[in-house]
């Protein structure tokens, strides 16, 4: 349910405006926001995927909020830590997800991270959704969002696992060699893991096995969802 808008129009077969207008007017509004959190490599991500995909629902991660660091040079951008959640623009990112739960479309700023940079002028227009699956290392963290979710998901995951992981995707998805990815892990990863996103579990309504079967840690949120009185 999101589009990129930069500087052109919108892609053919896009929903029009006034199409979209009368699908969100048979939305039972507001929507119900779910929180998917866990450290890196715990299989929260395709847990939100899959459940956005089951759902019907809008899959929302925190990566397109990291903050603007073009007024650093590159050395000095590369140098920075993603795993500390300072870099996320946390104040947007609430304003924006507490729009969606109004049921309001935001328009998400475009991060590029090859240059670490948000895109100038551009936007991802994303529409709200009967189901809100907000997904990020940080989802349990931020005061500020944990009022929004009707449903807060803790996904854990050994560290071993979540290392395991995290080897496969950048070795296979980002060129990266195993070494590298461990000397990261270690120096930054797994100590943000332990002082910020272990203990926000904490928050959490509903903790599920990262090393159990993706269709079993479906089934445990659905079967909350149902308790709790959501349509699932």
């Amino acid at each position: 349910m999101s589009e990129r808008r930069c500087a052109y129009q919108d892609e053919p077969g896009k929903m029009s405006e006034k199409q979209f207008h009368e699908a969100a007017a048979r939305l039972p509004f507001p929507p119900v926001v779910m929180a998917i959190a866990g450290c890196s490599g715990s299989g929260k991500t395709t847990l939100a995927a899959e459940l956005a995909r089951t759902l019907g629902g809008v899959h929302f991660h925190f990566d397109n909020y990291y903050r603007d660091l073009s007024h650093l040079p590159m050395a000095e951008r590369a140098q920075q830590n993603f795993d500390d959640p300072a870099l996320i623009e946390s104040p947007l990112l609430a304003a924006h997800v507490e729009a969606l739960a109004r049921g309001e479309r935001i328009e998400r700023p475009v991060y590029d991270f090859a240059t670490y940079i948000r895109v100038p002028g551009a936007s991802e227009t994303v529409h709200p959704g009967a189901i809100l699956l907000v997904e990020g290392l940080f989802a349990l963290h931020y005061p500020e969002l944990l009022p929004l979710y009707q449903l807060r998901v803790y996904v854990d995951t050994p560290d071993e696992l979540c290392l395991e992981r995290r080897i496969k995707r950048d070795v296979e998805e980002r060129g990266r060699t195993p070494e590298s990815v461990r000397r990261q892990y270690d120096a930054t990863v797994r100590p943000s893991s332990l002082a910020i996103v272990r203990p926000s579990a904490a928050n959490a309504d509903l903790v599920v096995d990262g090393a159990g079967a993706l269709d079993w840690k479906v089934e445990r949120v659905l079967t909350e969802m149902r308790k709790r009185g959501f349509s699932a």
